[in-house]
């Protein structure tokens, strides 16, 4: 198990460090500037695992995705930013399909083994044509700055390109983990893997590649467990989209074969992407001014550490303090206490970094002045102790500033 503490994290890395994958971006003219069509696409046929938002309105990509995901192999993901393909019934469907055959023609695969996604406005028609144009004109390439072209042609209100990468030595062989993710916005995601479906703005939408081999199974609950530790644990507004999803792809170029044996080590390696991934998801959400981390410790059990920590970070009145730079710990027990959790608020202390603000039930005699330049800084972790078990989350938000405001005024459908 020594293997799995030895990760190295690989700069400028992104969906392409992993051997054999490729990538590349064009634009169709979806948004207003920049790409706007992006293909990852592995050399060989890869094993995938996949899972989406819990929304009961979920996009036209998403069962199209939730379909082609169950396919034995996949070659490819297509994304396109600027245009949600949402609520626009089988005509969405239609040309969901047509950009997973787009993508399959040029690859020369099945269209089942292309997974697609969508991002932007809600209730417009994709232009499809404007897809068509930009896939013509991708050039898939495995240079390192492949990542951020691709990462940046994804975003829609991101301010800058979110990916990363890492590897660790398994069974004597180097293994990566690539990946990238988009969204600022309506960003409160609880993703879990759905099923071929009966009938049927902003977007957390994250893709990760490896070059290991996973057997289909142990793909899933990989990816499952580390989005549940990142993605799923991050939020900037609570609301959650149509359209979220994760990808995971893995084609054994690097001749590691995930095993129960060595089945933890690679969790922690997609973990150990997943994470700042999501960190940098709520670094960047609309309007923020700060990172803010929430660490519940000393619950009864982790679901009610995370229920805590989720809670605190979608609290309006606690993100609104923490822009205010006010040490406000009336706010933080307040949305404690609202979660629904059973604890002690006698055995409950708070702390804003290392500054202990509220001790077993009652206020500190803390320095106001201090706590208030804490939280004048770019990040600010906020630690909750219940004294009421073992066991511990984190999640991840960031403040609520005029701008949250004024960008989700201003955005129109």
């Amino acid at each position: 198990m020594s293997d799995a503490i030895l990760i190295e994290f690989l700069p400028q890395g992104g969906v392409v460090t992993p051997q054999g994958f490729v990538a590349g971006a064009a634009r169709g003219g979806i948004k207003t500037q920049g790409d706007d069509v992006i293909l990852i696409v592995s050399e060989q046929p890869a094993t995938a695992a996949a899972v989406f938002t819990h929304n009961a309105v979920k996009a036209a990509p998403v069962w199209v995705s939730a379909e082609h995901a169950a396919h034995q192999t996949t070659r490819a993901i297509i994304a396109n930013a600027g245009n949600a393909n949402c609520c626009t019934g089988e005509r969405g469907l239609a040309n969901a399909r047509q950009m997973c055959e787009l993508a399959a023609m040029k690859l020369g695969c099945s269209a089942q083994e292309v997974l697609v996604c969508s991002t932007g406005i809600i209730g417009h028609q994709l232009p499809i044509e404007k897809v068509t144009i930009a896939v013509e004109a991708i050039e898939l390439q495995g240079e390192a700055e492949t990542n951020e072209k691709v990462a940046r042609a994804s975003m829609t209100t991101d301010t800058r390109p979110k990916f990363c990468a890492a590897r660790m030595v398994i069974d004597g062989k180097s293994v990566s983990v690539g990946g990238q993710v988009k969204g600022v916005g309506m960003i409160g995601p609880d993703m879990a893997a759905l099923q071929t479906p009966q009938a049927l703005h902003a977007t957390l939408l994250a893709f990760l590649t490896t070059d290991a081999e996973v057997e289909k199974t142990l793909l899933q609950q990989a990816l499952e467990r580390g989005v549940q530790k990142s993605f799923n644990s991050v939020t900037v507004d609570g609301d959650t989209s149509t359209n979220d999803t994760a990808f995971l792809l893995a084609n054994d170029a690097s001749g590691v074969s995930i095993t129960e044996a060595n089945f933890e080590a690679f969790c922690q390696l997609v973990e150990a992407v997943c994470i700042p991934l999501a960190k940098m998801v709520a670094a960047d959400g609309e309007g923020a001014t700060k990172l803010v981390t929430i660490e519940v410790k000393g619950a009864a059990t982790a679901e009610d550490a995370k229920r805590i920590a989720m809670t605190i970070a979608n609290s309006p009145l606690v993100k609104t303090a923490i822009f205010g730079r006010d040490p406000n710990w009336g706010r933080l027990a307040m949305a404690a206490g609202r979660s629904g959790v059973v604890f002690n608020p006698q055995q409950m202390s708070i702390y804003l970094d290392d500054i202990e603000v509220f001790r077993n039930g009652e206020p500190t005699d803390f320095a106001v002045a201090e706590a208030e330049a804490t939280m004048s800084r770019e990040e600010l972790t906020v630690r909750i102790q219940l004294g009421a078990g073992q066991a511990n989350w984190t999640a991840w938000t960031c403040d609520f500033s005029y701008d949250y405001v004024k960008i989700n005024a201003e955005y129109h459908t």
